[in-house]
């Protein structure tokens, strides 16, 4: 590989995660993800025999072991479903250097990781290995990342998740959150894009055109364990979304990557292509990757607590609810590089064109970067949520939710209050009443971005020192790799990559 150097079923259903005692046992509650040591290798060995009969018996013949890399893509090393056992205890070896390549497989270096040497160990994360009915014959299950030794390997994004909500609970707090996903469906072989259906946006058109092909989707994610709430045409051509129930942050990152990997499949399957990538086409709206989520604390006399509904503060946000909100609002900047990690994020991201291109916020307002739902009337308590609209699925969903969730706590520990709430386009308003109101625009390239992420001292805490430089070195790499291409030439290289 060159060195570029520049600056269904019986399986344990998604959505009803459970802790997996591989890295989050009792030391990992503290630090994310604690050393294996012989007792645990046991019983992790001892549980995936268990599964891996269990998954003979289906028909599954290899388990595909996946971790999403610092430039948004999935990668994977697969065992057959004999060698679990082993996986599950020993792990399987890969390199550290894939933490810094690029989207075309170029490889930078950082000042923690880069070049040929060393070697890391992948172990299947058993609460989450579930059989792929887009792929039969084969199982998926998210990766544990550790060194050799049995430590916990610093750019292991869910592990850090997994502390980030640990970090939270600890003060009695827990988040639900769901990822939004956007697909763009292709007819065409080769490297172009030719939408797969051409009807209006929004429109039943499209879902007839494709009705086969939705239907086998729908069919895939309900077989998978995934619980979606719904499906719809959405409105660049070719484009659509699925939404997913909420659950805890790693579970819904794990989903994430689960959920594309299944419509990537369903779509191959039926001689298409589809493309998650943030601009498809250079002169067409892009694909985002929207979050939602909601602050939760338990309460001793009525249960678990929606922060987000049922309080004295804006629309019905309790103070804790409010200041959650504030604290991501505050670092919005700083967090688009990893949420808007691609140069290509920055064609998406424009004003009016409903990516949240500003950082303000407001009720049910699809062009703040931060959109506040209450739900229906009568399901505030329960549906009440905040939508992050100004990030896309070149993410690292792991990285970008432990970012959010690092974001909010700053703002609990802060007791932060929000600005007043925009309910217009901003782009609309005058520079002089935007800047009055306090409403800035969003970088406009990947450069700011990783600016604002460099010096944001809340974030390198959260992240550690080895994510936040490989983050940054990975972001400079795009950017160099990218260096005066045109929106086309952008579009054209990122396109079939996430």
């Amino acid at each position: 590989m060159p060195l570029r150097t520049v600056p269904a079923s019986t399986a344990t259903p998604i959505g009803s995660h459970n802790v997996e005692q591989t890295s989050e046992t009792a030391a990992g509650r503290r630090t994310g993800a604690p050393g294996l040591d012989g007792r645990e290798r046991d019983r992790l060995g001892a549980r995936a025999a268990e599964a891996a009969r269990r998954l003979d018996r289906e028909g599954i013949v290899a388990v595909a072991l996946t971790w999403v890399d610092v430039s948004g893509i999935t990668r994977t090393k697969t065992v057959p479903v004999e060698r679990l056992e082993h996986a599950a205890a020993w792990g399987v070896g890969m390199s550290p250097v894939f933490d810094v390549f690029l989207l075309d497989d170029s490889i930078v270096s950082g000042g923690y990781i880069g070049g040929p040497t060393g070697d890391l160990r992948l172990h299947p994360a058993l609460d989450r290995l579930v059989p792929m009915a887009a792929l039969p014959g084969w199982a998926h299950a998210p990766a544990l990342r550790y060194a050799q030794d049995g430590t916990a390997h610093p750019l292991d994004t869910r592990a850090l998740l997994r502390r980030e909500t640990d970090r939270l609970a600890e003060r009695g707090w827990a988040v639900k959150a769901a990822f939004e996903i956007e697909w763009a469906v292709s007819d065409g072989g080769g490297d172009a894009f030719s939408p797969a259906c051409k009807g209006p946006a929004y429109g039943m058109t499209r879902v007839t055109e494709l009705a086969g092909y939705l239907r086998d989707v729908l069919k895939a994610l309900k077989a998978t364990g995934v619980k979606v709430v719904q499906l719809h045409p959405e409105y660049a051509a070719g484009q659509y979304e699925v939404s997913v129930a909420a659950e805890d942050p790693v579970g819904a990152a794990d989903t994430a990557v689960l959920v594309r990997e299944t419509i990537r499949a369903v779509t191959m399957e039926h001689g298409m292509a589809a493309s998650f990538s943030p601009k498809v086409e250079a002169d067409s709206v892009g694909n985002g990757a929207h979050v939602h989520l909601s602050l939760w604390r338990e309460n001793a006399a009525d249960g678990a607590a929606n922060a987000m509904a049922g309080g004295p503060g804006p629309y019905g946000m309790t103070a804790a609810g409010e200041a959650f909100t504030a604290g991501i609002l505050r670092r919005l900047p700083a967090l688009l590089a990893v949420g808007a990690p691609s140069v290509a994020s920055y064609l998406r991201l424009i004003p009016s064109h409903w990516a949240g291109a500003y950082a303000c916020w407001g009720l049910e307002n699809r062009e703040a970067a931060l959109r506040f739902v209450t739900g229906a009337e009568g399901e505030h308590a329960t549906a009440a949520n905040l939508e992050v609209k100004c990030l896309d699925a070149a993410a690292n969903p792991y990285l970008l939710l432990a970012a959010l969730l690092a974001a909010g706590r700053d703002g609990l520990g802060a007791d932060l209050k929000l600005p007043e709430p925009c309910d217009v386009d901003p782009a609309g308003l005058a520079e002089e009443e935007r800047a009055a109101r306090g409403i800035a625009p969003l970088p406009a390239s990947l450069a700011e971005s990783v600016a604002a992420f460099e010096a944001d001292a809340v974030l390198r805490e959260a992240l550690g020192e080895a994510v936040t430089d490989t983050v940054s070195a990975v972001r400079r790499g795009e950017i160099a790799l990218l260096d005066g291409a045109t929106p086309e030439q952008v579009a054209a290289a990122t396109r079939w990559r996430h």
